[in-house]
C-alpha cells in the first residue's frame, strides 16, 4: 500500500470490532501501533475518528494510512516472537481432535481439558489458540475462538468456523441469549438451594500477581445464578451454577464471597477450599457442563453437553453424588434464568 487510501468494508466485517478487522487483515501491525494511529486521525471510520473497540457495519467508508511506510516504528520482536509458535505434532493434533463434541459447517464444539489454557500469555506455549490449525478440516480458515474458559476450568467451548458465525455467536454472548452451565462441588452448604449472586468485581494487584476481586475501580457489575442438586451433610455440596455475565474468574469469585469456595481453588478459598477428610483430586472441581445457544446459520437452538472428565466423576462416586439427579434442577435453574430480572 503506497498512499492513503479508503475501502469500502463488505458483508464479512459485520458487527466486527475495528481492532480485530486489522489483525485479521494486517497481522504484522501491532495494538499499540494501531492506538497512535487511530489518536492521530490517520485512521477514519465514515471521516470520523473512532476507537479500536468500535463495531464495524458493511458499507461504511474505512480509511487507511499508508500502512508501509508509516513513521510509527514497530516494536523490535524477540528472538522467541521471530521463531513462532512450535509447528504442532502430530499427536497433538490427533489429541485436540479427540476431544470434538460437536461439529458442523458452522460451529466446532470441542471438551477442553483442565490445565489447557485457551489463548497464549507470558510463558504459555501450549493453548488451544496454538491448535486452531488442527481443527480446519476443509474449511477455507482455522476456526475462531468466540468465548474462554479458564485454564483450571473444563469442559464445553465453541469455536466459529467463519468470520460470520463468529459474529453470530459473539452476538449471542453479547445479548445473553447464551446459557452456560456450571457443574461444581464446593465447600460447605448454602442457606437457599437456589439464588443469585450480584456481586461486582474487576482485577486489582500488580502485573502477574493480578486476582479478581470485589474491590477496587475496575469492578463491574457480575451476575450468577446457582442451584443446589445435593449435598454431603454440610461439607461438599454440589451446585450447577449460571453465569449472565462473563467476567474473569466470576464464579470462583462468588461462590468464594459466598462463603462456600470450589473445591481445588486454592487462589480464592484459601484453606477451606480443601476441606478435612473430603478426597478430591488437586484441580479445580469446576467444569462447563452445558451450552445452549442459537445456532448461527437459523437461530434453532444448539445445546452441547461434555461429559465429566474421569477424576470429577470419581469424586462425585466417592462423595455419593449420582449424574443423572440434575435434571429436575438444570429445568428449575433455566426457568429462575428465564424470569430472572
Amino acid at each position: 500500500m503506497s498512499g492513503v487510501s479508503t475501502i469500502t468494508l463488505d458483508r464479512e466485517a459485520e458487527g466486527q470490532r475495528l481492532d480485530r478487522w486489522f489483525k485479521h487483515h494486517f497481522p504484522g501491525l501491532g495494538y499499540g501501533q494501531l492506538q497512535k494511529l487511530l489518536r492521530g486521525g490517520q485512521i477514519r471510520l465514515d471521516g470520523r475518528r473512532v476507537k479500536a473497540s468500535t463495531r464495524l457495519a458493511a458499507g461504511q467508508s474505512l480509511r487507511l494510512p499508508p500502512l508501509e511506510n508509516t513513521a510509527v516504528r514497530p516494536e523490535a520482536p524477540s528472538s522467541r516472537a521471530r521463531e513462532g509458535p512450535a509447528p504442532l505434532s502430530r499427536r497433538e493434533a490427533r489429541e485436540i481432535r479427540s476431544r470434538i463434541l460437536y461439529k458442523d459447517d458452522w460451529v466446532i464444539a470441542i471438551d477442553k481439558p483442565a490445565g489447557l489454557a485457551v489463548q497464549g500469555g507470558t510463558g504459555q506455549r501450549r493453548h488451544i489458540d496454538r491448535m486452531l490449525e488442527a481443527l480446519r478440516f476443509q474449511a477455507p480458515e482455522p476456526p475462531r475462538l468466540v468465548h474462554r474458559l479458564d485454564k483450571e476450568t473444563s469442559g464445553v467451548l465453541l469455536l466459529a468456523r467463519s468470520a460470520l458465525a463468529a459474529r453470530r455467536l459473539t452476538a449471542a454472548f453479547r445479548d445473553k441469549t447464551a446459557r452456560k452451565i456450571y457443574w461444581a462441588l464446593v465447600s460447605g452448604r448454602l442457606n437457599k438451594r437456589r439464588g443469585v449472586v450480584s456481586l461486582a468485581i474487576g482485577k486489582s494487584g500488580p502485573p502477574g500477581k493480578e486476582k479478581v476481586s470485589a474491590k477496587g475501580p475496575t469492578a463491574k457489575p457480575a451476575i450468577t445464578l446457582y442451584r443446589e442438586v445435593g449435598h454431603q451433610g454440610r461439607r461438599v455440596s454440589w451446585l450447577l451454577l449460571m453465569p449472565l455475565t462473563g467476567r474473569t474468574h466470576q464464579l470462583r469469585v462468588h461462590m468464594a464471597a459466598l462463603g462456600a469456595p470450589i473445591l481445588g481453588d486454592g487462589k480464592y478459598g484459601a484453606r477451606r477450599a480443601f476441606p478435612e477428610g473430603v478426597e478430591q483430586p488437586r484441580r479445580l472441581m469446576l467444569h462447563a457442563r452445558e451450552i445452549a445457544i442459537p445456532h448461527p446459520e437459523d437461530a434453532t437452538t444448539l445445546r452441547i453437553v461434555a461429559p465429566l472428565p474421569p477424576a470429577m466423576a470419581d469424586a462425585w462416586k466417592v462423595l455419593g453424588f449420582e449424574q443423572g439427579l440434575e435434571a429436575e434442577a438444570s429445568h428449575d435453574l433455566h426457568e429462575y434464568a428465564a424470569n430472572f430480572g
